[in-house]
């Protein structure tokens, strides 16, 4: 079987242009962040729901994609499908964190300068696979699984999410599926409304704590995504995307709820916005009608952009958050002309990325894998 076979079904460029935009927010939110001081007055200050928001897209687009595939598809050759699309930006990414780790000079890394390049390396090559450094590996101190590249702990959850699909969720009814989404929106409603920080934030670091969180953080919305693929009957929805857009930046940009008193109030919101609001936004944009040329290109450069994007900003924010603890007292109106050029800077090497390194990668391991394919036909059917 052709691998290409597999990429017949139309796409939902709307959805592609969200995930984007939900990008750029995560971006803005990790500019923002030094300049608060603490979880209560961070400017974009729910930014990081957008990372359960990609997780739900996932679950939708992964649902979508190969839920009636599998009898032409096995678990292998779906697990070789994900690393092909998943893999080559992790490996970019960790690169671009290494070259940058040394040039980074802050009191608030004093590891940096202690670190010997052999395990610099290592810990390189350990984030090449997701899988986490112990905190005894940590060479920034900031208890990261992943110090070269801190936003890659998500992708350690997705890939928990895709393989608990391919081995077995896949297989649940409906019933039983909407079932699991349910216990897991419990839990997630639960671990918001109960935190020390009224909030979801975590999982980043290897520990019971964050595992937890990031476990939690992943299950409902990845499988809610999941089970709305094949319950959703979308209809046509005029000017989705622009509406769409609003209500992800809605959710995102809104300031904290509730304050230091009242943590659970947040932690309410946040339940509401992951549980209710984030799978009516993909329902609506899987049911969105795009109008004309200039709306499908500004989704599809959103869409090419958005995973790129993810990966490689951070390696420049720690830069940005270097020159900031160097500079005590930087106010949001000395920092936003150096945040913007980080903003567009990545952007634009998010573009470069994709086109230079992503993109070429992938079509040769497509070739790579098809050829290999044919070997093994052509030596099947000459015996």
């Amino acid at each position: 079987m052709n691998n290409n076979s597999l990429a017949t079904k139309p796409h939902y460029p709307i959805l592609d242009g969200l995930r984007g935009v939900a990008a750029i927010i995560v971006v803005t939110f990790h500019l923002t962040e030094p300049l608060g001081t603490g979880h209560l007055d961070i400017l974009v200050n729910h930014g990081y729901l957008a990372v359960d928001f990609f997780f739900l897209l996932s679950g939708f687009v992964i649902g979508y994609a190969y839920d009636d595939r599998w009898h032409k598809m096995s678990v292998g050759s779906f697990f070789k499908r994900r690393i092909e699309r998943l893999q080559p930006m992790v490996v970019l990414g960790m690169i671009l964190g290494a070259i940058g780790f040394y040039f980074t000079d802050s009191t608030i890394w004093p590891l940096i300068h202690t670190v010997p390049l052999w395990k610099m390396l290592l810990v390189m090559f350990i984030g090449f696979t997701v899988l986490p450094v112990p905190l005894s590996m940590d060479i920034r101190g900031w208890q990261e699984m992943h110090p070269l590249n801190s936003v890659t702990w998500s992708l350690f959850f997705e890939y928990i999410a895709n393989i608990l699909y391919a081995i077995g969720i896949r297989k649940f009814s409906n019933a039983a599926l909407g079932l699991l989404v349910s216990v897991a929106a419990i839990a997630l409603a639960h671990l918001a409304i109960t935190s020390p920080n009224g909030d979801v934030s975590g999982g980043w670091t290897l520990n019971a704590e964050h595992l937890h969180i990031g476990f939690i953080r992943v299950m409902y919305p990845f499988f809610a995504g999941l089970l709305l693929s094949r319950i959703a009957k979308p209809t046509r929805i005029k000017n989705a995307f622009l509406w769409c857009s609003l209500l992800v930046a809605l959710v995102l940009y809104m300031p904290r709820i509730g304050g230091a008193d009242h943590l659970w109030m947040n932690g309410l919101y946040e339940s509401v916005c992951i549980i209710l609001v984030f799978p009516l936004i993909v329902y609506l944009g899987a049911s969105g009608v795009i109008h004309g040329t200039t709306e499908r290109r500004v989704c599809k450069f959103l869409g090419d952009i958005s995973y790129p994007l993810y990966l490689v900003h951070y390696p420049l924010v720690y830069f940005y958050v270097a020159w900031i603890s160097n500079n005590k007292g930087v106010t949001i109106v000395q920092a936003w002309p150096y945040a913007a050029m980080i903003l567009f800077g990545s952007i634009v090497l998010a573009y470069a990325s994709l086109k230079w390194f992503d993109e070429p990668v992938r079509k040769w391991l497509r070739k790579k894998a098809d050829a290999k394919k044919q070997a093994n036909h052509l030596s099947l059917t000459s015996r």
